[in-house]
């Protein structure tokens, strides 16, 4: 069986944890918000949930995914680390292009 690590050497893996780590999101919103097919999206949803890395509960259709971060042992703190700054990262961005727009309404 492949290590967390190893599922998540995946960049559309990281994105889909990242996407369900503190929320619900249908599949399909999930495959919305990533460049490959839904059928590709099923597959990499798959993986995860074999691995115990997401639960999945049904609603009629819908099949609704969120993360398990307790199942990522030692790879959590690190996920959260890279994801929070990133966060971090996109504020600061706005802030600073927020600031520009506001300089050049003064001009």
């Amino acid at each position: 069986m492949a290590t967390p690590f190893q599922l998540l050497a995946e960049p559309r893996r990281q994105e889909i944890l990242r996407l369900v780590w503190d929320r619900e999101l249908a599949a399909g919103e999930i495959a919305g918000r990533l460049d490959v097919t839904f059928g590709a999206t099923s597959q990499h949803l798959r993986v995860l949930r074999e691995a115990d890395l997401v639960t999945v509960r049904q609603e009629g259709r819908r099949r609704y995914y969120r993360a398990r971060p307790e199942r990522l042992g030692p790879l959590r703190a690190y996920l959260e680390q890279l994801w929070h700054g990133h966060l971090d990262e996109l504020r600061r961005a706005a802030e600073r292009a927020e600031a520009l727009d506001h300089g050049s309404d003064t001009a």
